[in-house]
């Protein structure tokens, strides 16, 4: 069932809060963290690469790849690519970034996979690839049966938003983590960094919720199958 009113304001609306996010997180991580680094005496700068990834992967381009079948007024087929491409930017991303963040524990001794964030990260990450996996051989190369793949499009359509949703959520957490580890080391409560961690995590959140409405909202242009979701 998609609500009544065409989906290009809300796309618009999601273009404009991923921007902002990323720009917050660049200022949170830049100027009040000292900047990114891969190798580095600071290891906190390897750490800093760990949530701008994750937001701008799995977040934002992966609520990009999700809407651009309501965004875009391109042919489907053009769309299916532009779908898949954008997911497996958002997965290389996600990988890199995770990556990040077990290279900083690692080379500062702390123990990883200790928190429910990382436990929930590990799980969204290997879900978040079966699915691209899947629907990669199923509706690109080779790809399935017809049968297979009309039985498997609202499947993938609602564990692909689940999996989105648990991605939101966890970034969300992983926002209060570091923040609390952080007030718990001296910063601000009421500090300006705080307030910027918790507004970016604000916005990430109204950001996902604008990709959800823009996905059961109507597509800017009617397609051949009446302009309904389809996934790759």
């Amino acid at each position: 069932m998609a609500l009544a009113v065409k989906a290009f304001p809300f796309t618009v609306v999601s273009h404009v809060l991923a921007i902002v996010a990323l720009i917050m997180v660049l200022i949170w991580t830049i100027h009040f963290r000292g900047g990114l680094a891969w190798e580095a005496v600071n290891k906190n700068l390897i750490f800093n690469i760990h949530p701008v990834l994750m937001l701008l992967g799995l977040i934002i381009i992966g609520g990009e790849a999700i809407i651009s079948y309501k965004s875009l007024p391109l042919r489907k087929e053009v769309k299916k690519v532009i779908h898949l491409v954008l997911h497996g930017v958002a997965l290389a991303l996600g990988i890199v970034g995770i990556i990040a963040a077990f290279k900083n524990h690692n080379e500062s001794g702390i123990a990883n996979l200790y928190s429910l964030h990382s436990w929930i990260g590990i799980g969204v990450i290997s879900l978040y690839g079966l699915q691209w996996v899947y629907g990669f051989v199923t509706f690109f190369y080779p790809g399935g049966s017809a049968d297979l793949r009309r039985v498997s499009l609202p499947w993938h359509v609602i564990f692909g938003l689940t999996v989105y949703i648990l991605a939101v959520g966890n970034s969300a957490l992983g926002f209060l983590e570091k923040l609390t580890f952080l007030e718990s080391s001296g910063l601000a409560k009421y500090g300006t960094e705080a307030f910027l961690v918790n507004f970016t995590a604000i916005t990430t959140v109204i950001f996902a919720i604008f990709v959800i409405l823009s996905v059961i909202s109507q597509p800017c242009a009617q397609e051949d199958d009446h302009g309904a979701y389809s996934a790759i």
